[in-house]
């Protein structure tokens, strides 16, 4: 009889039928969502796959009009959601909604990869992140002519959702002084857009606390990203997750770029979003709320098609033709 120590590992968490993690310390990833969608490609909108980070194996995924009204397009960079734990550029929820901002916003859209845990606990994400804003930069003046043929350097938005929109944040920290704009050269980002973004705390929220489990995002999976993807041992007030944790950077000097922040009324995440940006405001940050009453987190990749996510495409073509103002 096989002992005890030999047993076969046993799933300890899950999430999303993607990611699960062995009681031997071992994980097994699927390479495509736990759901079935269908890509919405008509043709409309080329894209092509580029490696950004070699040595990390890092690619991206680039967005442009077939046809453009303009010479050159501004560029809206997103970043995917899922937690730091889950989630791909290649999956088809993340390209059906790429597809419609290249159509929509007439913009090159560049969506990049990034390590996730919790084998690559953060701030690894953030890094891989930062590396393809720079790798964008680089290319200005004599890159892929793919790229440079259709993009302006010069207006650049920088976007995501869920555990993207947090990074959105730490870029637009990380880039928001005179140094920072130096790293990046002949680009420049002209705003950053925070699609219910995935912040934490240790003291709960009210929309957190009241959270049903039957929601898209509840509690328990939302405590389960962290726990994945956070250094071992940190609380959700680490710097990367909380940006007024103890231990986190002060804002006031930091020279914010124009953010929009998306929240729906029914997202667990719905509370944490509205004081961040209650609190920017209050330093004197230009930053601006919208708030979609009774939509679930994550509405707009669940359906890019829907009534909801074409009042968010007008708002987010909106902040990018006027160059990040808000009405």
């Amino acid at each position: 009889m096989a002992s005890e120590d030999s047993a076969a590992p046993v799933v300890v968490d899950e999430c999303r039928g993607v990611l699960f993690v062995y009681s031997d310390g071992s994980v097994v990833r699927r390479s495509g969502p736990g759901f079935a969608t269908p890509v919405r490609d008509d043709g409309t909108v080329e894209w092509k796959d580029v490696e950004f980070d070699a040595a990390h194996g890092l690619g991206l995924r680039l967005y442009k009009p077939r046809e453009r009204k303009q010479q050159l397009l501004p560029v809206f960079f997103y970043y995917h959601g899922g937690g730091f734990c889950i989630g791909s550029r290649t999956w088809p929820n993340c390209q059906n909604y790429c597809l419609r901002l290249g159509a929509e916003l007439g913009a090159v859209v560049v969506a990049p990869d990034y390590r996730l845990g919790p084998e690559h606990r953060l701030p690894a994400a953030i890094d891989d992140a930062a590396a393809a804003l720079l790798w964008l930069a680089s290319q200005a003046g004599g890159g892929d002519p793919w790229l440079t043929e259709a993009a302006d350097f010069t207006r650049v938005f920088v976007s995501g959702d869920s555990a993207g929109g947090t990074i959105a944040h730490h870029l637009a920290v990380r880039f928001g002084s005179a140094a920072g704009r130096a790293e990046l050269g002949a680009a420049s980002v002209r705003g950053y857009v925070q699609l219910m973004p995935f912040f934490g705390g240790t003291e709960r929220t009210r929309s957190e606390a009241e959270c049903p489990d039957d929601a898209f995002l509840n509690r328990p999976l939302n405590d389960r990203y962290w726990r994945l993807s956070l250094p071992v041992g940190a609380t959700v007030d680490h710097p990367v997750s909380n940006p007024f944790g103890p231990d986190s950077p002060a804002l006031e000097a930091v020279e914010f770029d124009p953010t929009l922040v998306v929240v729906g009324g029914s997202d667990i995440l719905h509370d944490r979003a509205v004081d961040y940006a209650a609190r920017l405001r209050a330093m004197g940050k230009p930053v601006e709320v919208k708030d979609f009453e009774g939509q679930q987190h994550g509405f707009f990749t669940i359906d890019p098609w829907s009534d909801a996510s074409a009042v968010l495409m007008r708002a987010l073509k909106r902040f990018i033709d006027t160059a990040g103002r808000f009405d």
